[in-house]
């Protein structure tokens, strides 16, 4: 099992990746509102204010979802799917995905 961290910078990509992760057995996510660290330093921070030229024209706000997926070819997919809605995640500003290794898991609709 894993543990899949995806932040997204487009919001309003969210219900459609959300809808691919459904296609490919993905049943479960949680999502939160955030916000990058560059986006407080450059406004709540007057030192790092010059960091605010590029952060122009970016989304303020982001949307992470993480969901315990359970076997890496979900992930694979998870993230192929992701890639083919937001862009490459190896390009500046598309994103953040991750995983994280999960041993145990309680209170999910169904146990793997």
């Amino acid at each position: 099992m894993q543990l899949l961290v995806l932040v997204i910078n487009k919001e309003e990509s969210l219900d459609e990746v959300l809808s691919a992760f459904l296609e490919v057995g993905i049943t479960g996510a949680t999502i939160i509102d955030s916000v990058g660290m560059g986006r407080i330093l450059a406004h709540d921070i007057p030192i790092f204010a010059g960091l605010r030229h590029l952060l122009e024209g970016n989304n303020p706000y982001n949307k992470t979802i993480f969901a315990v997926v359970d076997d890496g070819k979900k992930v694979d997919e998870a993230i192929a799917v992701v890639e083919e809605i937001c862009g490459s995640l190896d390009k500046p500003g598309t994103g953040l995905l991750f995983t994280v290794p999960v041993t145990k898991v309680k209170g999910l609709a169904h146990e793997f």
